[in-house]
């Protein structure tokens, strides 16, 4: 299961890219309009410094050294009508209001503060430079001043407010907005380019640790898909991938671990095999040497006895040797099987057959009980061979005027074919080790056997996708299970052969 596209790391870099334009791009509009009002604000000053002043020089507001009431009148009423966006206001030396061009309605103050006044004309480059708006409480605006009647014997000041209420609010409905369409413009241009830039820039951050994820999923893939689909649950490619190495990681302690069980069972193996090897050639040189150093001596009886100890026991030796190859060629899987459909009483009817005569020296009787008509999907050669090596076991552990009972029983998708023998069974802590190379139970005898038998059976079960066990009842069960043909049932069957 892949990744879905909205949980990769560049998908999540890319929406985190997107969030931080948007937020810059709006604190950048929001600092841009705060600039451009500063900006236009000291614009406004600077270049109506002087207005107050050339107000009452232009307008003659000062005669034979006073103020005088009706030109200033006049002034209030001229700039109300024609150029609104201003507002004058004559002080007092301390700052009183004692007239105003502006609504007398709209006058929140009697007084403004002479301090930014007296900055203003101490140092007239001091700008942007606000004072107190006399329509507001709190709300400070750039202004122009100028002593009057003169600087020489102030009465009061001529206050001119340059961005009065009627400015506030031509600026509100069209300056303003065109400053945030233009902010928007912006904004908008440079979240996508900015998007388009670092999407290119994390597409190649990021490409190859795509690429890595994409090669780490095909080889978990390989490995266990039902474990690569598992992981694929949550988090982005990061997650993924360390999920994916947690598992590898896993799977290669566990493989160390197996590789050390598999020396480990090597080392018994060679040294086992070395024991096994070692007994029937030992015979076979101690029987020989006797021959050559007492030929002369032996009787011909006795000759013929020294000859078939040593041929007995180079027969065993070839046995343990041929085993011993049969087995390396299983684990190494170089011996595979060739399945096909057949019905199974009619090979386990051959093998009984085959068995029959050893069975009758050993006194025991084989007897074929509840055959199903089933047919499975297996190696006929390597089943045979696996109920050879049971049949063989069960008759030699078999007390005489026993009876060793086998059956054919159809199971949920597959056959599973039982020897069960009246024998002394096995011990429950030999169980489980039954199928292992070479074990033999505790004061078991070694002689003639070299414990290969049930683990050849046991692995070429296994190759056939199949399962062998081992039960005690009233003797020991050895259980075949085989996967069925599709077509498994055939007419007819057996239910009970004493043979």
């Amino acid at each position: 299961m892949a990744l879905s596209v909205f949980r990769t790391l560049y998908a999540r870099l890319a929406i985190g890219l997107f969030l931080l334009l948007l937020v810059v791009g709006g604190l950048f509009t929001f600092l841009s309009l705060a600039s451009v009002r500063e900006y236009s604000a000291a614009v406004n000053q600077q270049l109506n410094r002087d207005l107050a002043r050339n107000l009452v020089s232009d307008r003659n507001l000062v005669t034979d050294g006073k103020l005088n009431r009706d030109a200033l009148k006049q002034l209030f009423e001229l700039y109300m009508t024609i150029n609104p966006s201003i507002e004058i206001y004559l002080l007092d030396t301390e700052g009183n209001i004692l007239s105003y061009s502006a609504d007398p309605n709209k006058i929140k103050r009697n007084r403004v503060s002479l301090e930014p006044v007296r900055i203003l004309l101490e140092n007239p480059g001091a700008y942007p430079l606000p004072g107190d708006d006399p329509r507001s409480h709190d709300r400070r605006k750039v202004f122009s001043v100028t002593p009057v009647p003169s600087a020489a014997d102030p009465t009061g000041y001529l206050y001119v407010v340059l961005r009065g209420e009627e400015y506030d609010l031509a600026e509100s409905m069209v300056h303003s907005n065109r400053l945030l369409q233009l902010g928007a413009g912006a904004l908008a241009v440079s979240l996508f380019v900015g998007l388009l830039a670092g999407l290119v820039f994390f597409r190649l951050l990021t490409r190859r640790l795509s690429r890595l994820t994409e090669r780490v999923e095909s080889f978990e893939r390989g490995m266990s898909p039902e474990r690569a689909a598992a992981v694929a649950g949550k988090g982005d490619d990061i997650d993924y991938l360390a999920a994916r190495f947690d598992q590898m990681a896993q799977r290669i302690v566990a493989q160390l671990d197996l590789l050390k069980h598999k020396d480990a069972q090597r080392r018994q193996l060679v040294a086992q095999v070395s024991h096994d090897l070692r007994t029937p050639l030992a015979s076979i040189q101690g029987y020989i040497e006797a021959l050559r150093m007492k030929q002369d001596t032996l009787a011909a009886e006795e000759r013929a006895r020294f000859l078939d100890v040593a041929l007995t026991e180079s027969h065993r030796l070839g046995r343990l040797v041929e085993e011993l190859f049969e087995l390396a060629a299983l684990d190494a899987r170089e011996k595979q099987p060739k399945t096909e459909p057949f019905v199974v009483a009619e090979l386990l009817h051959d093998v009984v057959q085959k068995h029959q005569p050893e069975a009758e020296r050993a006194g025991v009787a084989l007897s074929i009980v509840s055959v199903a008509p089933v047919q499975v999907l297996a190696d006929i050669a390597m089943t045979e061979r696996v109920l050879d090596n049971l049949i063989s076991n069960a008759i030699s552990h078999s007390p005489k005027d026993t009876e060793i009972t086998l059956g054919v029983v159809e199971q949920a998708g597959g056959a599973q074919i039982t020897v069960a023998d009246a024998g002394p069974g096995i011990n429950d802590e030999d169980l489980e080790h039954v199928f292992e190379p070479f074990y033999q139970a505790a004061g078991a005898s070694r002689t003639g056997h070299a414990g290969l038998g049930l683990a050849i059976a046991q692995r070429m079960v296994t190759l056939q996708q199949g399962k062998l066990s081992v039960r005690n009842a009233d003797g020991a069960v050895f259980s075949v299970c085989l996967p069925l043909a599709r077509n498994s049932s055939v007419p007819g069957g057996e239910k009970s052969t004493a043979l």
